[in-house]
């Protein structure tokens, strides 16, 4: 997975591993907020079962991909894994809506008439004709859902190793990178040969599906970085769709997307609201010193939930998009706030658009 994320929990799951723990046998490991489910594919390794959740689709597909196993994608229909990507490397470019808006060809082609430099042409036409023939295979019954999302994360892996871009998706570069110029190829990824039972959801976290039995994994933004415009181009391959995209960087509709936990006046409120919502018999909530709520003001507002206990993780790199920031970058420090609460079916909900 070479998606650079926001936010990822990559460096920090082996501390994470000991706070989840071996699966007892009672209740899933909930990955509210799952992005690149890095934390998740730990906890699946430790026995879990696990439900996964995040409002962008994207990630809910990436997130789930990872934590799939081989006898759960057989690729049946296609002869198999490894034929299915031949096949999709095989395709001849389709000039699509990938072409039309987000590689040079959107100057004369879309409705803005800006050169949109995310992809070479011939990659962006790639990146239609992939992601056309996952649907069809999907709509012909060729593709269980597992399997779909396992190829469509290919995809989405392999237009980021060409994509012209810093790191997010929110803007592009004005000169091409020399990755950006190679040839878009799809890659099987290295399966677990067993796979544990994965649930998934695309939604609002408020929404999510939750038993006093399970333990709740949360993971909200800390900063103003709203997902669902840095990332709006992954969540386009994955729809399959056209939106009305505006400006220099093509962004889809998002705004209705949009997380109060970016917001620093709301956030504690979205967070403290999320935290008290939560049935479950422990919530695991990650936590950055760089976030517009400070820890010692948000245990004050979780004291009367539960037992609360603010344990360090670790110092890491802040997130580097570019080689300005990597020269600014400072550390950030990691924290897991651990709460045993106690029974909060009677707690007031409070209303929170909490999303990642």
């Amino acid at each position: 997975m070479t998606l650079r994320y926001i936010g990822s929990k990559t460096r920090l799951v082996d501390g994470l591993a000991p706070f989840i723990g071996q699966y007892s046998g009672k209740g899933r490991f909930v990955d509210a907020f799952c992005g690149m489910g890095s934390v998740a594919a730990q906890a699946s390794q430790l026995g879990w079962p696990v439900l996964l959740n995040d409002h962008l689709s994207y990630a809910a597909v990436m997130s789930s991909a990872r934590l799939t196993g081989r006898n759960q994608v057989p690729f049946a229909e296609l002869g198999g894994y490894t034929s299915a990507i031949e096949r999709l490397n095989e395709l001849d470019g389709r000039r699509g809506f990938i072409w039309s808006e987000y590689s040079p060809a959107s100057l004369q082609h879309s409705r803005a008439g800006i050169e949109r430099r995310y992809f070479t042409e011939a990659n962006a036409a790639r990146i239609d004709s992939c992601r056309s023939q996952i649907f069809d295979w999907s709509k012909a019954g060729l593709l269980n859902p597992s399997e779909e999302r396992v190829l469509l994360a290919d995809l989405l892996s392999a237009a980021n190793r060409v994509a012209n871009i810093a790191g997010t998706y929110g803007c592009f570069l004005s000169r091409w990178t020399a990755q950006s110029q190679g040839s878009l190829l799809l890659r099987p990824r290295d399966l677990v040969d067993e796979g544990m039972p994965v649930d998934i959801s695309v939604g609002d976290v408020m929404d999510v599906s939750i038993t006093p039995d399970d333990t709740v994994y949360l993971d909200p933004p800390y900063t103003k970085r709203q997902y669902a415009s840095y990332y709006h181009l992954l969540e386009t391959i994955v729809h399959g769709d056209a939106p009305v995209v505006e400006g220099v960087s093509g962004l889809r509709p998002w705004q209705h997307l949009a997380s109060d936990f970016c917001y620093k006046r709301k956030a504690l409120g979205a967070l403290v609201g999320l935290i008290r919502g939560v049935d479950a018999r422990r919530v695991l909530l990650s936590y950055s010193s760089e976030g517009h709520v400070d820890l010692d003001e948000l245990t004050e507002r979780l004291v009367d939930t539960g037992v609360v206990n603010v344990e360090p993780l670790a110092s890491i790199g802040r997130y580097r998009p570019n080689q300005k920031a990597s020269d600014n970058a400072s550390k950030v420090s990691e924290y897991l706030v651990v709460i045993e609460p106690k029974s909060v079916a009677s707690l007031p909900r409070m209303s929170a658009t909490a999303r990642k």
